[in-house]
């Protein structure tokens, strides 16, 4: 699958056609979410392998611009019906307010000036953005969740949201989540955050969804401890990260923990006394026991959503769309 270039936002209509066998037959029509198959009736997708529900995270599609249909089409060209879908692309598509103020790239050097005109702007985008979540309608987010659920994908969770939020704002984040029928939102573990987000996932009657980085690897990390401040706060465990930074069988916590597991992301990295340590590795070049991992909730059945995240880098003659279909088919021969 080819992309026109890496400034455009989709895939060309013809290209993304050709190359998606496993939709053959689709075609995409004018406007957000017109997709069909001819007159026949949209197939309902299913990317769940022996058991395994495989998804993806959309962050997995950051290196190319893009918005919410984008994502969708992607999705199908992978044969995933299931996302964790990212708050911008969400509130993009509703109508957020768009940052216009200078922008550098990363690294540069700026002047004292240049830097003070750039946190004035992005303080005015930021509470353009609060006044915006406190007062858009629900509308826009039921259309969406339409054209989703209208192709056979189902936005499993939405990542919106911060601990550091106003009440009101965490409010809206949950609410957003709920009309796009995700199951809840994910935001950093920790303690605050944990204290924080519990009793709006139980106002709410969501989940509040805690993702790890390299945290279980600090000396007296506990997972029990996060998750005894709600019975509604739950795991995203990021099987990658855990490996890299503690070397240790993420089953061990899936095993233990299965209950309160929302979904994983999938990556495969290695490990923390490799050389290079703690590093993302193409699917198979890692040494994270990703194999393990699916045939473990493929023996169990338990309901833990196996999200691709791409965070490797992408080969110069590739693309982020053909890289998470590449993940997404390695794990499938895992667990064929």
């Amino acid at each position: 699958m080819q992309i026109q270039k890496r400034d455009d936002i989709q895939i060309s209509r013809r290209k993304f056609l050709g190359s998606a066998a496993a939709i053959a037959g689709l075609s995409i029509l004018p406007g957000a979410g017109n997709l069909a198959f001819g007159n026949n009736p949209l197939p309902t997708f299913s990317s769940t392998t022996s058991g395994v529900k495989l998804g993806v995270i959309s962050y997995s599609y950051r290196s190319i611009p893009h918005g919410a249909r984008a994502i969708l089409d992607w999705l199908l060209y992978a044969g995933l019906t299931s996302v964790e879908l990212m708050g911008g692309a969400v509130e993009e598509y509703a109508g957020a307010p768009v940052y216009d103020g200078p922008a550098f790239a990363r690294g540069a050097q700026i002047s004292e000036q240049q830097r003070n005109e750039v946190a004035a702007a992005r303080q005015r985008h930021a509470e353009a953005l609060k006044a915006w979540r406190l007062s858009v309608s629900m509308e826009k987010f039921r259309e969406l969740r339409q054209m989703y659920n209208n192709a056979g994908v189902n936005i499993d969770i939405t990542k919106l949201g911060n601990p550091n939020w106003s009440d009101e704002e965490i409010d809206y984040a949950f609410n957003v989540a709920k009309t796009l029928g995700s199951r809840g939102i994910t935001f950093e573990i920790g303690i605050d955050n944990a204290k924080r987000m519990a009793p709006f996932a139980e106002k709410h009657n969501m989940y509040a969804i805690m993702h790890n980085h390299g945290q279980p690897g600090q000396p007296g990390f506990s997972f029990e401890e996060h998750l005894a401040f709600g019975k509604n706060l739950m795991l995203n465990l990021d099987v990658g990260h855990y490996w890299g930074a503690t070397g240790q069988h993420p089953n061990r916590v899936i095993e233990k923990f299965h209950d309160r597991i929302i979904s994983l992301h999938i990556k495969d990295k290695t490990g923390p006394n490799a050389n290079p340590a703690d590093s993302n590795m193409p699917f198979g070049e890692g040494s994270t026991p990703l194999g393990d991992i699916l045939n473990l909730l493929k023996d169990r059945g338990w309901p833990i959503t196996a999200d691709i995240e791409l965070e490797y880098r992408i080969p110069e003659n590739s693309n982020a769309v053909d890289e998470v279909k590449k993940c997404v088919d390695y794990c499938k021969g895992l667990i064929a």
